[in-house]
């Protein structure tokens, strides 16, 4: 088991083979159209493509779990996941790539055994991605795979740059406005380390001792700080907040998270990192555990892993903290295999990814409701023993006791 705390930082957590293909095999690789490469067994499946939408209903099952399954009046792909290994669960042990001249690396990705190569960021390439320029980045729907792919090219370029030379001037002149109604550590000082390490510079906008304490409204903020910046990234504890703002931004706008709505740039991480650790998006069990009623980090994983192919959800909560009603509906339209638990040990054993998400205090109405599920769910060693070896383990954090700190070293 690969443990990732937290997840889509950049950092490879794999232990890295000194080996590299071929340079036929490389040039065969980067020929090959955009659509997600194919891998055998546990380490690439095969793929097929959902033919419409299909009718689910629910079966209850003895095992303390619900199967939301197509009506019989219609055929249905189940999607087969990764071969589970007969070895106990490990961490794998993390080194560093043997170093290259850094003009070779921004030309030719690395890659291991498992991982299909990137596409180099030729002219085509930077074109397609130019797309971006000017649009705000508010909830996931915005994006498609074509998007994703090349997104995931320049992220994996950044991240060779930052590895070896650490700065870049790309954005000198340009400044961020970091706009955060809620208390942030990962996210914030992400968007703020990138500008740095870009060249650019950024304006914190610090709730506590600005006129937001006087009442002054989103709007108004928005108007002000677009003044000074070339960009706002906002972060509000109501949902929707940020599409509100984006109506009178004449800037682009990213969504830091919106409440109990989405987390686009969270779920663009997550993504980034399970492709990078199991070398595919297609044809996963992913388990999702926690608050996937409020938790607006899982809400924007599966509706964006939703694009792929041969997925399944497992959804593990307590009755009161479920998925969502509406996003279970949409994936069903779109064919997506869902299930749902109240106990993981059962799901376990065939789970691939699995990510682990706290019980948000901050959105009970009373502490009362609060402890009744607090420590619901808590995976230690013990629990990871009933895994199996390739699977990953992410959570977006902050965390309490929903994965002990002796899991990290396991």
């Amino acid at each position: 088991v690969k443990v990732l705390v937290p997840p889509g930082f950049g950092v490879d957590e794999r232990e890295v083979q000194d080996q590299h293909p071929s340079a036929s095999s490389s040039s065969s690789a980067a020929n090959t159209t955009s659509a997600e490469p194919q891998i055998t067994q546990h380490k690439v499946i095969s793929t097929t493509s959902h033919a419409g939408p299909h009718h689910f209903e629910s079966v209850k099952r003895s095992d303390s779990s619900t199967h939301l399954q197509p009506s019989p009046t219609h055929h249905h792909h189940h999607p087969s996941s990764p071969s589970s290994s007969a070895s106990s669960p490990k961490l794998v042990s993390t080194s560093t790539p043997k170093e290259k001249p850094i003009l070779a690396t921004l030309s030719h990705h690395q890659t291991t055994p498992h991982q299909p190569p990137l596409p180099l960021l030729d002219q085509h390439n930077v074109n397609s991605i130019g797309s971006f320029q000017g649009r705000n980045i508010l909830n996931v729907s915005q994006f498609n795979r074509k998007d994703l792919y090349y997104l995931f090219a320049v992220a994996h370029e950044m991240r060779l740059m930052v590895k070896r030379v650490g700065y870049v001037d790309l954005l000198k002149g340009r400044i961020m406005a970091s706009l955060f109604y809620e208390p942030s550590t990962r996210t914030q000082c992400s968007f703020a380390a990138a500008m740095h390490r870009l060249g650019g510079s950024v304006v914190n906008l610090d709730m506590s001792s600005s006129s937001v304490v006087k009442g002054e409204s989103v709007s108004d903020t928005i108007r002000t700080m677009e003044s000074y910046t070339d960009i706002t990234v906002m972060r509000h504890p109501a949902e929707g907040s940020v599409s509100a703002a984006a109506k009178v931004a004449t800037k682009p706008l990213i969504n830091a998270g919106d409440g109990v709505g989405e987390h686009p740039t969270q779920a663009l991480l997550d993504l980034f990192t399970i492709r990078e650790e199991l070398g595919t998006l297609n044809g996963l069990s992913v388990t999702l555990v926690g608050d996937l009623k409020h938790g607006r980090t899982v809400h924007s994983l599966v509706k964006i892993l939703s694009m792929y192919d041969n997925l399944k959800f497992n959804y593990v909560s307590p009755s009161s903290l479920r998925m969502p009603s509406e996003i279970i509906s949409d994936l069903n339209r779109r064919g997506i295999v869902q299930s749902e638990y109240t106990e993981l040990d059962g799901v376990l054993p065939h789970t691939d990814v699995l990510y682990v998400t706290r019980i948000q205090k901050e959105r009970f109405e009373s502490p009362e409701q609060y402890d009744l599920v607090k420590e619901v769910y808590s995976v230690t060693p013990a629990t990871l023993t009933k895994a199996k070896s390739s699977m990953i383990v992410m959570h977006p954090l902050p965390r309490v006791s929903e994965i002990l700190v002796d899991v990290d070293s396991n």
